[in-house]
């Protein structure tokens, strides 16, 4: 009986189900997606060599053999120029067409717009200076008092800006003789044109001429160097008080008969004159940065030796 019970023990099969294709999954077309991408990008690039000139090709080479090299050593151009095939590089990294040539460079932008800006402020001055002209002729017109010193009175425009002369008659003299006295008439007209000045931003020059007639104690005594000074401070100060605003003057001189107005007649009367400079934009930088560089060459000239001690005193015996 024990024999028989072995016998009929039942028999258990265990089976292991296996996916069909579960080693493979979707991973094959990923592949075949970078193959055909691969392939595709391939033939572009075939046919871009295909359709692509024999320079160009021999270009591109160069470039990927030696991209910072200069590709004619003869004094040709870089590989950044502007004709060569591949495009960029040269002295300017902004740009994206290539380099230029030294000498082709253009001005940059911010340049050529500043330059433009001060030609059309020059422009502008220019204008203001002409009507500043007009103003002062009309206002002499205007006034019958002043009006006969018409024919003294000249209105130019020179490097330096408006200049405004007026000069002495035979008849009609601007200051006692020998002396800075302003007469009346010429203090009339003075506080008249300080008025019409002052109503301008721009700063003035004064210059006091005399003609060559001598003074009887010679140059080394008051001379015609003081008496051009005197007067052309005594116009400054009616010209203030006429209405120009005193920190408009930048300049009061005193020039003798060094400047004639008359070169032929240095002993004309016409050479005793005051000349009013309404300078413009450039002659003020001219002014400061001459100014400057004197002031500069002073400072740096060294430093000076200091002074020997004083000697001690001598005991009279």
């Amino acid at each position: 009986m024990a024999g028989d019970a072995k016998k009929l023990q039942p028999i258990i099969i265990k089976r292991v189900k296996k996916g069909g294709h579960a080693a493979h999954g979707g991973v094959w077309k990923i592949a075949y997606a970078d193959f055909v991408t691969a392939m595709m990008a391939f033939f572009l690039l075939m046919w871009l060599l295909g359709s692509t000139a024999e320079g160009d090709r021999k270009g591109i080479a160069d470039h990927f053999s030696s991209p910072l090299r200069v590709s004619v050593l003869g004094g040709g151009s870089g590989a950044g120029d502007a004709s060569h095939v591949i495009r960029g590089g040269g002295q300017d990294l902004t740009r994206t067409a290539g380099q230029v040539k030294r000498g082709e460079i253009p001005a940059p932008r911010a340049a050529v717009n500043l330059q433009a800006l001060r030609e059309e402020q020059r422009r502008a001055e220019q204008a203001r200076l002409e009507d500043l002209r007009e103003q002062v002729e009309a206002k002499i017109e205007a006034d019958p008092r002043l009006s006969t010193l018409a024919s003294q009175l000249r209105l130019d425009m020179t490097r330096d800006g408006l200049r405004i002369q007026i000069v002495d008659a035979l008849d009609r003299a601007m200051f006692a003789s020998g002396s800075a006295e302003v007469q009346p008439h010429m203090r009339e007209l003075l506080r008249s044109i300080g008025g019409v000045l002052g109503a301008v931003p721009n700063r003035l020059t004064l210059e006091g001429h005399t003609d060559a007639v001598p003074f009887a104690g010679g140059e080394r005594g008051f001379s015609n160097w003081e008496l051009s000074a005197d007067r052309a401070n005594a116009s400054r100060r009616e010209l203030i008080a006429g209405g120009l605003p005193e920190d408009r003057v930048l300049r009061v001189q005193g020039l003798a008969a060094t400047i004639p107005f008359d070169d032929r007649n240095p002993l004309d009367p016409k050479n005793r004159r005051i000349s009013i400079i309404v300078m413009n934009r450039d002659a003020d930088d001219r002014y400061f940065r001459n100014a400057s560089e004197v002031t500069e060459a002073v400072g740096g000239a060294g430093t000076p030796t200091p002074a020997a001690p004083a000697a001690a005193p001598v005991t009279p015996r």
